[in-house]
């Protein structure tokens, strides 16, 4: 059994879906988010014939899924095609979460994948169906939280976010951060749970006084000049593979990427090392960040950053980082609905 490189094995077919100037492969199917591996397989299958020409006459047999941790929203699927040469394709399906076009914008995303995948960012776009896409299998292990705050890594991480910030995305370069904030308060302030119990919880929420708080923050933050970049938005631990043979560091899930201000990106990078416990004794020190902040600001000289760049660094990431936190309140309230 030999496995080949999938941007050559696959042949596209079906329907065409364009991505600025580039054309994707699309399948009008759809895959139900909720069925169990057994029961999604064959919806599967009938997909990867409908997408690609290559593998339309294979039968069932030459296919096989499994599960693949790391997503939250979404559902993640290793999917291993044995072709009828005896080569055997690994490729990866994620399957959208139910409701999850309330918080990201698709269209975006797809721009946003094609032209991060050309300048080495996460894996291959392959196509695109209607609640999901295929992509290329990168040979990784996701990260744990703990992972991240190792310095090696962490110097890693900074240094590819620095190169990920200098990607430019074709279209507007207004920053969307207060636009994307404030659209998930106004969904979040008029919700209704089935869950009695999640229903009495949000009763005690004040959505004014959270509207207050991010006038306050987006006043703050205003004043600090933080350049705009195309950020990522979510870069926890599950978002970051490394192969440990390589020692390769690999930026995956760019569903929430977007022109933003650098230090929302690194601040909301840091809350993440609380992990999904939300322990925030784990939030990194004065002196990890700044270790991060050396590698980022001078990947090739890091200890050659001034004391004054540090600094200013240090105050702009911890006003971002308060944003961070409300940023995704909202956002939990609005997915404890789906």
């Amino acid at each position: 059994m030999v496995a080949v490189n999938v941007t050559n094995a696959v042949e596209a077919s079906g329907e065409a879906r364009n991505a600025g100037d580039i054309t994707i492969a699309h399948s009008s199917l759809t895959v139900d988010h909720s069925l169990k591996l057994p029961e999604m397989k064959p919806r599967i299958v009938e997909l990867f014939k409908d997408l690609f020409n290559h593998w339309s006459n294979l039968d069932e047999s030459h296919f096989a899924a499994a599960q693949l941790s790391g997503g939250i929203t979404n559902r993640l699927l290793k999917v291993s095609v044995e072709e009828e040469n005896g080569n055997t394709v690994l490729v990866t399906i994620r399957i959208y979460g139910p409701n999850t076009e309330y918080v990201i914008n698709r269209d975006r995303e797809l721009q946003a994948i094609v032209h991060l995948s050309a300048a080495g960012f996460g894996p291959k776009l392959l196509g695109t169906f209607e609640n999901g896409m295929v992509q290329s299998f990168i040979h990784a292990r996701t990260l744990n939280a703990s992972d991240m705050r190792k310095p090696k890594l962490a110097a890693e991480i900074a240094k590819q976010l620095k190169s990920f910030h200098q990607v430019d995305i074709p279209g507007s370069k207004e920053p969307q951060l207060w636009n994307d904030i404030f659209k998930f308060l106004k969904k979040a302030s008029y919700l209704t749970y089935d869950d009695r119990k999640k229903q009495n919880m949000y009763k005690k929420i004040s959505f004014k006084e959270v509207e207050t708080e991010l006038i306050k923050l987006k006043e703050l933050t205003g004043q600090l000049d933080a350049p705009v970049v195309f950020a990522h938005n979510d870069l926890l631990s599950g978002n970051l593979m490394l192969n440990d043979d390589e020692e390769k560091l690999y930026f995956i899930d760019f569903e929430y990427g977007s022109y933003s201000y650098r230090g929302f990106d690194i601040g909301n990078h840091f809350n993440e090392y609380a992990g999904l416990d939300c322990d925030y004794t784990l939030y990194p020190t004065k002196n990890e960040q700044y270790h991060f902040f050396r590698h980022y600001l001078n990947p090739e000289k890091p200890n050659e950053v001034s004391d004054i760049d540090l600094e200013a660094l240090y105050v702009e990431t911890t006003s971002y980082m308060l944003v961070s936190h409300l940023y995704w309140s909202l956002w939990a309230l609005i997915q404890a609905k789906n």
